[in-house]
């Protein structure tokens, strides 16, 4: 990425990023905080969201996207099995491998977390924001997907 041409500009845009991240950083806290997460890690909960969204994988693509070695992902599997959120069956083109999904309970509890978090957002929206600031909320959205997406 290229640097703008001043360093003034380059400076504004650093605190810029500076006051995002943390503000963002605080923003995903207080989500979490709102989510009843019962006996659950947050990473386990990531990886029952991460079957949700993307759908059935393997313990090793899991680990990868966690940044986690395959065996602390099978333990962390396990207490999921045995929680019955997440079931196992012999992948099809390879049968040493095992693919991961989602049961009814383990999407239930997902749909569940999403929607306590959503529900104190939007009260929060509500109750904080003019109808003004909602509108401009709503256009720097914009801005912050262009951000995720560059």
């Amino acid at each position: 990425m290229s640097k703008p041409q001043n360093a003034h500009g380059f400076a504004e845009a650093l605190a810029l990023a500076g006051d995002l991240r943390l503000v963002l950083g605080r923003l995903k806290r207080r989500l979490r905080e709102e989510t009843q997460l019962g006996e659950l890690s947050w990473t386990q909960m990531r990886v029952l969201a991460s079957l949700d969204r993307e759908g059935p994988t393997t313990v090793s693509s899991l680990a990868r996207a966690e940044g986690m070695r395959p065996q602390s992902m099978g333990e962390l599997v396990a207490a999921l099995k045995s929680a019955r959120f997440v079931v196992g069956e012999p992948d099809p083109a390879d049968g040493r491998q095992t693919v991961l999904s989602l049961t009814d309970a383990g999407r239930e509890h997902v749909k569940r977390a999403r929607a306590a978090r959503e529900d104190w957002l939007a009260h929060a929206i509500l109750g904080r924001l003019t109808a003004e600031e909602q509108r401009r909320l709503a256009k720097s959205l914009e801005l912050i997907q262009r951000l995720v997406d560059a």
